[in-house]
């Protein structure tokens, strides 16, 4: 009978217990709008709607239909004593709707958007645990709602102010804030004074987020903890790009830090000079595993720099330098492959090589990297490629490649054809005639 109850999609299970509404409730005909009639709940029928209410652990409301039911309960009575989590998907709700829903028990509570009884949400529910808000709300309020939680473990919910950063720094059973906000906002952060995120394990800023605001973040708390970073914005310009690199290396999360992924949606009117820094920023996290810049602006990468990094970067699994501006590739086959002996964990991988040098012999290398999957590659001139050869190194140096990806700002008909060849190599018979009618293939291709 626990089980039955635990998890509930809404009210409706529950007023169905009401012997009066019974019968309205499970007619086929007036499924959907029986309540538009119907009284609300006399003192008499209380005990028959909670009946059940105490095994309840988990709560969605999606709609506010059966709400007028509810008006003769006691403003102060406790519907769901052992409620552990609540989804809140209604809008725009009377102030006296929510209270009901809100126990001492409550552990995990997800709000479409603030509502104002919620601001001292953490006296109320003293264990609360993942708090998510998802539609924007008054900041004033958002940042006394924040403030009353003492014991949050997860964060998601739209940009606070000064004053709540400086409140949950000093929360230790913290580990994940994420702030997101469609719009974009300026989002002044005054008066953040130094602290340190004790146990914060990952930290996303996504939306319409200032970069100057994260720049901020950064440059003002330190993370020993951090395990993963990500931030969506949709404008970074470069400036502050390389700020944002240079504050997360001092963040003291060098020792820590796994995962980093950082992008950008739009396009900045700046300069696209090739950026010598970004990459060396990254250093000095030893156990990163996974990096991915997505920022419209070149980033330099070359043979000694890319070994560099594969040399401190020794359990990297995912690594993607989005290139969104044509320019010569510096990163040559033979640059790539002496740096892929060295992580042999990596799965992703996107780069520009100058795929019209062929500076290595994929007959004579003994070597293979099994491990990597996922081979984006960037822009360079269509005719000046030999895609035969380029086909040939990918077939026999990275067997678990099945194709080569494109990003963004490629030739698409260069990697088809290259992907073509692939194919060819791949299915190509051991015999010697096959291996002529093989070769008549690629030649006509």
């Amino acid at each position: 009978m626990d089980l039955l109850w635990s998890d509930m999609p809404g009210l409706r299970p529950l007023l169905g217990c009401v012997t009066r509404l019974h019968p309205v409730i499970y007619d086929p005909e007036s499924k959907y709008c029986w309540s538009q009639s119907a009284d609300p709940l006399a003192e008499h029928e209380f005990h028959q709607f909670l009946r059940h209410s105490a095994r309840v652990r988990n709560i969605t409301i999606s709609a506010s239909n059966y709400f007028h039911l509810l008006e003769a309960l006691p403003i102060e009575t406790c519907v769901f004593p052992n409620l552990r989590s609540l989804s809140w998907l209604v809008q725009r709700t009377e102030i006296g709707d929510l209270p009901f829903f809100l126990p001492p028990t409550l552990r995990r509570c997800y709000v479409s958007e603030l509502q104002s009884y919620m601001k001292d949400i953490g006296a109320r529910c003293p264990d609360m645990e993942d708090f998510t808000i998802r539609e924007d709300s008054d900041r004033a309020q958002l940042s006394e709602t924040l403030r009353s939680c003492k014991r949050l473990r997860r964060l998601q919910c739209p940009p606070f102010d000064s004053a709540a950063w400086m409140h949950l720094s000093t929360i230790p059973t913290l580990l994940e804030v994420k702030i997101f906000i469609r719009r974009t906002i300026h989002y002044p952060l005054d008066n953040l004074d130094f602290a340190t995120f004790l146990h914060l394990t990952t930290l996303s800023l996504s939306g319409g987020i200032e970069a100057a605001s994260a720049v901020a973040i950064i440059q003002h708390f330190k993370f020993p903890s951090l395990k993963e970073f990500e931030m969506h914005v949709r404008v970074l310009p470069w400036a502050e790009a390389e700020q944002l690199f240079h504050a997360l290396s001092l963040c003291k999360a060098s020792q820590t830090l796994e995962h980093i992924n950082i992008s950008s949606s739009n396009k900045t009117q700046e300069h696209t000079s090739v950026s010598l820094t970004a990459v060396r920023q990254f250093l000095c996290f030893k156990e990163l595993r996974t990096l991915r810049l997505s920022v419209h602006h070149p980033i330099y990468l070359d043979d000694d720099l890319l070994f560099e990094a594969m040399t401190t970067w020794p359990h990297i699994h995912s690594l993607s330098l989005m290139n969104w501006h044509p320019c010569p590739a510096t990163l040559t086959f033979c640059g790539l492959f002496a740096a892929l002996r060295l992580c042999p964990h990596l799965q992703d991988l996107q780069v520009s090589v100058d795929a019209r040098n062929i500076d290595i012999e994929p007959e004579v290398e003994s070597f293979q990297h099994t491990s990597l999957k996922n081979l984006t590659m960037d822009l360079c001139e269509l005719e000046a490629v030999n895609v035969e050869g380029v086909a040939r190194i990918i077939h026999s140096m990275l067997p678990a490649v099945s194709q080569v990806m494109c990003s963004n700002g490629g030739v698409p008909r260069l990697w088809h054809n290259v992907n073509k060849h692939l194919d060819l190599l791949r299915n190509k018979p051991s015999s010697a005639p096959g291996h002529r009618n093989t070769e008549t293939a690629l030649a006509l291709s």
